[in-house]
């Protein structure tokens, strides 16, 4: 018996949390939320806010303490939703082969745990993220945009599992995940420390562009068992050459985006030049999308954009960037 699994047999509720929580993915949305700090911290240091800037070359502002509480808030509301998804998909996850990337963590059906445990979980992470906000907001002073943009996270990202309004099962899931993940979360990180400004948008539109490309993808191998269960996805839906045609366009205008922004000035040089990295497995992803289960390219894709652009947006920040002329 593998280590995951003993845990599982040993602990199970703990380890239902656990798994359900979905780490890996918080990782990640703690990543783009870093990101929307490091495009507001460029942002205002090329607007003249004063930083200073350790020995080391880490960038500290004022405004690193409502960073800090920032994500703090973050990761419960994060919690929430992946349990609200884990409870909703219990049946979906039961008749799917998972891949490392899709199928949930099923964590219910490895443990064979009654949905009714996670219902429960969702809705004490729910009270528990709004207690950490509030007391956030009392003691740190996080702003009211901030503050508002992580409720509209949390409430719409509840609503795209759970009925009555079920996002995922109407046909517009994955614009509503790629809008909640690619654009307010980043959004939301810039808020924290500066401000959300339409500039600031703008400049995340390209990989909330990629995050649909991805999410095409992620789909996929669950169609047959969404379908089942009657969840509505693009994938179920759409035929196979019509999910393919899609991710085309977004990953076009993604590209379009990028070089457009880049123009205008809102977009620097080194961030710019950073969309590159993903390239590659952007087309690897729409070459193999729906000709084979595995949606790792477009994940791959996703990803490396988050982290070329974190890392780029960062450097901006710290005076290593190539700003715009």
């Amino acid at each position: 018996m593998s280590g995951r699994h003993s845990v599982a047999a040993r602990v199970p509720r703990l380890w239902a949390l656990w798994a359900a929580a979905r780490p890996s993915q918080l990782l990640l949305i703690l990543l783009v939320y870093v990101l929307g700090v490091g495009i507001a911290t460029a942002m205002s240091g090329l607007e003249g806010t004063r930083t200073v800037v350790s020995p080391s070359g880490f960038v500290f502002s004022e405004a690193f303490a409502p960073a800090l509480a920032g994500a703090v808030a973050l990761v419960p509301v994060a919690v929430t939703i992946h349990y609200a998804n884990e409870y909703a998909d219990v049946e979906t996850d039961a008749l799917t082969e998972q891949t490392p990337f899709s199928g949930g963590s099923g964590a219910l059906v490895r443990t064979g745990l009654d949905a009714e445990f996670l219902q429960h979980a969702t809705g004490a992470s729910a009270v528990v993220s709004v207690l950490t906000l509030a007391c956030i907001v009392s003691v740190v002073g996080l702003s009211p945009t901030a503050a508002g943009l992580l409720v509209t996270v949390l409430v719409v990202g509840v609503a795209y599992s759970l009925p009555p309004v079920a996002f995922i099962r109407r046909g517009v899931g994955e614009a509503v995940n790629a809008l909640l993940g690619g654009l307010l979360l980043p959004l939301y990180g810039a808020a924290t420390v500066g401000s959300a400004t339409v500039s600031t948008a703008l400049t995340v539109v390209p990989f909330t562009l990629v995050v649909g490309c991805n999410l095409l993808a992620t789909h996929w191998p669950d169609r047959k068992a969404d379908a089942t269960v009657g969840k509505r996805t693009l994938a179920v839906r759409w035929r196979p050459d019509s999910l393919r045609r899609a991710y085309v366009v977004l990953a076009a205008v993604a590209a379009a985006t990028t070089a457009l922004l880049w123009f205008l000035g809102l977009l620097p040089t080194l961030a710019a030049l950073s969309h590159l990295v993903c390239v590659p497995f952007l087309v690897w992803g729409g070459y193999v999308l729906t000709r084979q289960r595995s949606p790792l390219p477009s994940v791959l894709a996703m990803v490396s954009l988050a982290v070329s652009t974190t890392l780029a947006w960062w450097a901006v920040a710290v005076g290593v960037g190539v700003l715009p002329l």
